[in-house]
C-alpha cells in the first residue's frame, strides 16, 4: 500500500510517500527560513505564496524518488489543521484535486496527531498507552494517547508555546532565525547562569511568557548573550521535563513520546535521557528530521486512519485552530 503525504501547516512544504505505513520512500521538505529570516518569524502572506509554487514540483519529485507513477497511490493524507489557514488551504486544495481525479481515499490528518504518529514511525514497538509531549512553535501539549485516535490533553500552554519562546527570546538577543537551533548553538558557549524564573501552573499546564519577560528585563543590565541563551534554555528544558515525567509517574504509564520541533535540541533530550532513566520510564524520540514538520508523519497517521476505516471527503476545510480528533 502506498500513501502520500501533504503538509502545509506552516512554513515548510512537505510531501512524503511511504510503502505500508513504515517504509519511507520519499520525504522532502522545502523550508522558507531565507524568506522569513529577515522578519524574525513567519509572514503568512509569503508563506502561501511559496506554498503554491513548490507543491506540484514537490509531488513530481516525491514520486520520482519513491519510483512510482502516481496511479500506484493508495491514500492521500494531508494536514487540515492546526496551521496557517493560507498555508493550509494550498496543500488542502491540492490533495482534494488528486482524490478526486485519481479516485483515491482522501484522509484529513490533525497536524498535531501526525506529530505523535512521527514517533511511532519510527518505534513500531510503541503502542498506546503512553503520554506523549508535543512541543513546537505553536504548541506545548501533554497528551495522555489511551488508543490510536484517543486522546486526552492532559496539559497544555497558557501563553506562549515553548517554541515560540525560543522564538522571541532570539528576536531579542539577536542571535538569528529560527530561535531554536539559534538558541541551542550560541547557548553552548555560555558559562553564566542567571537563574531565570520557572513557570510552574497548577497541575500539568505550562507558562513562558513571564520567562520572555524576565530575559527582556536582563538585557537592560551589562550582560552576556550566550550566557542568557544557555540560562533561558535551562530554564525551559527544566519545566518541561520536570512537568512531563510528574505527568508519566502520576499515571503509572512508563512510556513516553517526544515530539514536535523543540524535541531536537540536544539539551531537551539529554535531559529527558537523565530522567527517564532514572524514574524507569521507556523514552521515545523520533530522529531530528522528524521532528520538525514533514509529511512522512502525516502519512504514518493516514495509514492507521484508513486501516481503520476513516475517510475524508471533499467537504474537509482547513482549521487554523483545532483540538486533538478522537474518534
Amino acid at each position: 500500500m502506498y500513501i502520500m503525504g501533504i503538509d502545509t501547516s506552516c512554513d515548510d512544504t512537505s510531501v512524503a510517500i511511504i510503502k505500508d505505513g513504515f517504509q519511507v520512500l520519499s520525504n522532502l521538505v522545502s523550508s522558507q527560513h531565507d524568506i522569513h529570516q529577515r522578519f524574525g518569524g513567519v509572514v503568512p502572506e509569503l508563506a502561501s505564496r511559496r506554498h503554491i509554487e513548490n507543491i506540484i514540483p514537490m509531488i513530481k519529485l516525491a514520486l520520482k524518488e519513491a519510483r512510482i507513477e502516481k496511479e500506484d497511490i493508495d491514500v492521500i493524507g494531508v494536514t487540515y489543521g492546526p496551521g496557517l489557514i493560507g498555508s493550509l488551504l494550498v496543500g488542502l486544495m491540492v490533495a482534494k484535486g488528486l482524490s478526486f481525479s485519481l479516485k483515491k481515499p482522501l484522509i484529513g490528518i490533525n497536524h498535531m496527531e501526525g506529530h505523535i504518529f512521527g514517533a511511532i514511525l519510527e518505534h513500531r514497538e510503541l503502542h498506546p498507552p503512553f503520554i506523549a509531549l508535543v512541543v513546537s512553535g505553536g504548541h506545548t501539549d501533554l497528551v495522555l494517547v489511551k488508543r490510536y485516535f484517543s486522546y486526552e490533553v492532559i496539559g497544555s500552554t497558557k501563553d506562549d508555546a515553548a517554541g515560540e519562546a525560543f522564538d522571541k527570546v532570539a528576536r531579542l538577543l539577536d542571535i538569528g532565525y529560527p530561535g531554536g537551533p539559534a538558541i541551542e548553538r550560541v547557548a553552548k558557549i555560555g558559562h553564566i547562569d542567571y537563574n531565570l524564573p520557572r513557570a510552574i501552573p497548577e497541575g500539568f499546564d505550562f507558562s513562558f511568557s513571564g520567562l520572555k519577560t524576565a530575559v527582556s528585563r536582563l538585557l537592560k543590565e551589562d550582560i552576556d548573550i550566550p550566557s542568557v541563551a544557555y540560562s533561558f534554555q535551562e530554564a525551559v528544558v527544566d519545566v518541561l521535563v520536570e512537568k512531563t515525567i510528574k505527568a508519566c509517574n502520576t499515571s503509572g504509564i512508563k512510556r513516553l513520546a517526544i515530539s514536535g520541533g523543540v524535541a531536537a535540541n540536544k539539551r531537551l533530550r539529554e535531559r529527558f535521557t537523565e530522567e527517564s532513566q532514572k524514574n524507569n520510564i521507556k523514552i521515545y524520540f523520533p530522529s531530528i528530521s522528524m521532528c520538525t514538520d514533514n509529511a512522512s508523519m502525516i502519512c504514518c497517521a493516514a495509514y492507521f486512519r484508513y486501516l481503520a476505516g476513516h475517510k475524508s471527503d471533499l467537504t474537509l476545510n482547513a482549521e487554523s485552530y483545532c483540538g486533538y480528533p478522537n474518534g
